[in-house]
C-alpha cells in the first residue's frame, strides 16, 4: 500500500507579486520545506509541478529526489495541476493506492502531519483523508485511488476541496489548526517573517 505525494506548485502567485515557492522562510525556500516535509515522510515518490517561473524554480530544488513534472497549461487553475501531477503518478508508479496532494504555501506542514494523513489512509484505505482548520477542510489532502477518475475530471480554478464537499460522507478529518496558514499577500508573508523574530 504506497502513497505517491503530489506537491502543486506552478502557479504564478498573482496577489503575492513574486514567486511564492520561493519565498525564504527559516532558511529554507516554501518549496523547499514542503518538498523536504514530504521526502521526510513515508509517501513516494515525490512529485513536484512546476508552471509560472519554473526555469527560475528548478535550479532550486533536488531533481534526484523528487520527480518534476512541468504543467504547460499552469494558467488555466489548480485543476490542470492536479491532473498533471496525478497522470505522472499513475505512469510511474501503477501500484499506487493513494495520493497527498500538498500546496507549497503552508511553511508548517511537517512530515509527522503527512504521516498521520497517510497513517489514517492505511486504517481506512476507501476513505478521503483531510485536514481540519478554521472550521474547514484542506490541503494537505489524501485520496484513494477510487477517487483519481474524479479528480482527473476537474476544471479551472476547482482545487480538491470541491470533492471534499461533493463526498463529505467519504471525508474523514485530521486536525491541524496551522493548516490555516498559507502565503497569498506580502501581508502573510509580513507576518509569517514577524513570527520567525519573536
Amino acid at each position: 500500500m504506497t502513497t505517491g505525494i503530489i506537491v502543486l506548485a506552478a502557479g504564478s502567485s498573482s496577489r503575492l507579486g513574486q514567486a511564492k515557492q520561493q519565498l525564504v522562510y527559516q532558511g529554507q525556500t516554501l518549496l523547499q520545506h514542503a518538498l523536504q516535509a514530504a521526502l521526510d515522510s513515508t509517501g513516494t515518490p515525490v512529485i513536484v509541478v512546476l508552471g509560472a517561473k519554473a526555469e527560475a524554480i528548478l535550479p532550486q530544488l533536488d531533481s534526484t529526489q523528487v520527480q518534476v513534472v512541468l504543467n504547460p497549461a499552469w494558467s488555466e487553475g489548480m485543476a490542470s495541476s492536479i491532473r498533471t501531477g496525478l497522470i505522472h503518478l499513475q505512469q510511474v508508479s501503477s501500484g499506487c493506492t493513494a495520493a497527498l496532494i500538498m500546496l507549497c504555501d503552508q511553511p508548517f506542514v511537517s512530515s509527522d502531519i503527512l504521516n498521520r494523513l497517510i497513517q489514517a489512509h492505511q486504517e481506512n484505505t476507501q476513505q478521503i483523508v483531510a485536514s481540519s482548520y478554521q472550521s474547514t477542510l484542506g490541503a494537505p489532502v489524501l485520496f484513494p485511488e477510487k477517487f483519481f477518475a474524479q479528480l482527473l475530471q476537474l476544471q479551472g480554478q476547482e482545487g480538491a476541496k470541491k470533492l471534499l464537499g461533493l463526498y463529505a460522507s467519504e471525508v474523514i478529518s485530521l486536525p491541524f489548526p496551522a493548516g490555516a496558514t498559507d502565503i497569498d499577500t506580502p501581508e502573510d508573508y509580513a507576518a509569517l517573517k514577524a513570527g520567525e523574530t519573536k
